[in-house]
């Protein structure tokens, strides 16, 4: 099992980030992951860098911490020529701990450029023409395609790595999990469910599962509550909801019925170290071997002792 740290994008600016990726380092976490928006899901959060310069700096400024984007879109905002650069060119400066987590995205990030936002089963089949073109480019030499939505022309990435990254698909769904096992490395997903990671290793994968799992850290629990719920209200209203809406202000309207005994019912918070546990040992269970700790609490930096002095004792227990 291996532990990350998810760095929230939403909610600090890029040099804190960049802090608590080397703190996540020092507390003993295997790897950090970080969102990749263009907005954050509400303007009281107040932040979203890009996350690829970040995650050049934490490379910079660590030696052995695993990165990864968790998860990024390569199809509308990006275009997946500058992914396949990108990601290349992470591997490459973090030698070799680069992790490119990849998914169908958020009209939240994706509206942005113009191009409008497709429906679900466009937006798989974009993503699948997608991470055809990556590996394309990642085989070398200069390569073209022709897809139905995407298209190269005449392109070559120059700084290859010895060894490619592994490409997490982000699924909710079996068929999702399919396209992960087809041509991904790996799966990324935010459900501890085991029909999902059976999918997908029936459909040939055979690679790290990431799961992602919300929880709240506080030195009492109504702190742990209430910051969670005015960070992370936006994330009880579903992913059909999650995948939809354009614009902060939307997710504010959304969530205005989510209460904070909500939040206390779906996510565990507090000091206990029992009920976060409990948690993480159900992605456990469910099949992931990688898991990724979301702390919505008031602060990162208590979180990060918190795992080091009695989450990561029992869990490697």
């Amino acid at each position: 099992m291996r532990y990350g740290y998810k760095l929230s994008a939403e909610g600090f600016g890029p040099q804190e980030l960049v802090r608590q990726a080397e703190l996540a380092e020092a507390s003993g976490f295997d790897f950090v992951e970080i969102s990749d928006h263009f907005h954050p899901w509400l303007d009281s959060q107040g932040h979203s860098p890009f996350a690829w310069t970040v995650l050049g700096a934490i490379a910079a400024k660590t030696t052995s911490l695993g990165l990864a984007t968790g998860v990024t879109c390569p199809t509308v905002r990006y275009h997946p020529a500058i992914i396949a650069q990108a990601a290349a060119t992470m591997s490459l400066v973090s030698d070799g701990r680069f992790t490119l987590g990849v998914g169908s995205g958020e009209r939240l990030n994706e509206h942005v450029v113009g191009r409008g936002f497709p429906a679900v089963a466009e937006r798989q089949a974009m993503l699948r023409e997608a991470l055809e073109i990556i590996r394309l480019l990642w085989e070398g030499g200069y390569q073209s395609y022709r897809g139905e939505y995407l298209d190269l022309e005449d392109a070559r990435v120059f700084d290859l790595p010895d060894e490619l990254p592994v490409i997490a698909v982000a699924a909710g769904g079996p068929q999702a999990a399919a396209l992960a096992a087809e041509l991904g490395d790996g799966m990324f997903g935010t459900e501890p469910k085991p029909k999902l990671l059976q999918a997908f290793r029936d459909a040939g994968g055979s690679g790290p599962t990431y799961g992602e799992v919300g929880l709240a850290w506080a030195e009492d629990e109504a702190s742990a509550v209430k910051a969670a719920f005015e960070s992370s209200r936006w994330s009880f209203t579903g992913w059909k909801v999650m995948s939809e809406l354009p614009n902060p202000a939307n997710f504010e309207a959304s969530a205005r019925f989510v209460r904070e005994e909500d939040v206390a019912k779906q996510m565990p918070c507090g000091p206990d170290a029992a009920k976060h546990l409990e948690a993480i040992r159900s992605y456990e269970q469910a099949g992931y071997d990688h898991v990724v700790l979301a702390n919505n609490g008031p602060d990162p930096d208590g979180f990060m002792e918190f795992f080091s002095n009695e989450l990561k004792p029992q869990l490697t227990a």
